[in-house]
């Protein structure tokens, strides 16, 4: 179990010192961030006196150490456009996308659950056959797309929702929509695996042998074993949600860290996308490694791998 713990948490480090690198380059190589700074109508000399004030005349090597001594610590540096630190920005708009990564998982456990369960009853029925059909189609469907028919039904025609912002609670129930309909097809498969693995099983011959009712069989024996599996996955998808939600939040006008790595994309401000893919893509590890603990926890023989 300790040497599954090391090698996984060493498998972290190196995603995470990955990411944190190519977020580095990327904005080097995307152009002359002095120039970008200064804007089209400087000078040479303001682009010069720029480039000298934030240290970009230094060897590419020796700005990458200086980010990456200054990031491990949690100091971003400074926004160039909202002329704040970049940790004060990511921290105030944290709790948005975390509240929309939240009420998407919600969303999606509460569909994928009984979807899952109701194809594995039914298996090879016409039930499981449009199960299938409805994950693929979730699959299938661009986000996006999905934000913009919702918002145009149930924000413009029927006038159910807000259609932006999240000034109100309700501003959370098109978007945690939209973003749990990229996990509902995963959860909604492993779901019915799990469940037709277990309804062979033999403790459940043992269980309808004993008189148990249908219903005590399927909650109380059979999904309590099927749900190991999905609680794990359940945690490696919020932390593709909270990726995914640089689109949602942009679609929404939700003012989360999506929202502003949109807006720092779109003003050239480098210090805040490199801060934002670094954040997020470390959020993301930490909990595939949560769902990796998980899994050996459960799993008897990774408990002495």
């Amino acid at each position: 179990m300790l040497r599954f713990f090391l090698r996984r948490s060493a498998v972290a480090v190196a995603v995470a010192l990955t990411v944190l690198t190519l977020a580095f380059l990327l904005t080097r190589v995307s152009g002359d961030l002095a120039i970008s700074i200064a804007g089209p109508n400087a000078t040479a000399a303001d682009v010069e006196a720029i480039r000298q004030a934030y240290g970009l005349n230094r060897p590419l090597y020796v700005q990458y150490f200086d980010w990456l001594g200054r990031a491990v610590q949690g100091d971003f540096g400074e926004s160039y456009f909202f002329r704040d630190r970049v940790s004060n920005l990511i921290a105030s708009r944290m709790p948005v996308t975390l509240t929309l990564g939240f009420v998407g998982l919600a969303v999606a456990l509460v569909v994928s659950l009984p979807l899952g369960i109701l194809a594995a009853v039914r298996e090879g029925s016409w039930v499981d056959r449009a199960v299938g059909l409805v994950a693929m189609i979730g699959q299938a469907m661009p986000s996006f797309w999905l934000g913009l028919v919702l918002m145009i039904v149930f924000g413009l025609q029927l006038a159910w929702l807000p259609i932006s912002g999240n000034d109100e609670w309700q501003g959370y129930i098109m978007p945690g929509v939209v973003l749990a309909f990229s996990a509902i097809p995963s959860l909604t498969r492993l779901t019915r695996s799990g469940m037709i693995e277990a309804l062979a099983s033999d403790y459940i011959r043992t269980a309808r042998a004993k008189g148990l009712t249908r219903l005590s069989i399927l909650v109380k024996h059979g999904f309590r074993n099927a749900a190991i599996p999905v609680v794990s996955i359940a945690a490696v998808q919020l932390g593709f949600m909270l990726g995914g939600s640089v689109v949602i939040e942009t679609v929404f006008a939700l003012h989360g860290v999506g929202f502003l790595a949109w807006e720092s994309i779109s003003k050239n401000d480098f210090p805040v996308v490199q801060a934002v893919v670094l954040v997020l893509a470390v959020i993301y590890i930490g909990l595939t490694l949560l769902a990796d603990l998980l899994n050996a926890v459960l799993d008897p023989r990774l408990r002495t791998a």
